[in-house]
């Protein structure tokens, strides 16, 4: 993850981080989320991909603005997710 430190004139210093989000479809709808602040509940759907991009942007901001309020610190370590894809034929008697 990276973190990028910007000069806000109105609010003074700020920090930005940039999050890997996860975004896959789920039958009729996208699931979208941030595997570092999974368990904050970073994790949302849409009904397009970019309806899911876009909220779990939202998420994203609402959690890292209160863990700031809070004094928590915003996680630096980015847990990667192992993900492993098969396409597996599976024979079926007709």
């Amino acid at each position: 993850m990276k973190k990028v430190l910007t000069k806000n004139k109105s609010v003074g210093l700020t920090k930005t981080y940039i999050f890997r989000v996860v975004v896959e479809p789920d039958e009729d709808r996208w699931f979208a989320c941030c595997p570092a602040l999974e368990s904050q509940g970073a994790a949302t759907w849409g009904y397009t991909k970019e309806e899911a991009l876009k909220n779990i942007q939202e998420v994203l901001e609402m959690i890292a603005e209160e863990m700031t309020e809070d004094g928590e610190e915003i996680p630096i370590k980015v847990q990667e997710r192992q993900r492993v894809t098969f396409d597996l034929p599976i024979a079926v008697s007709v």
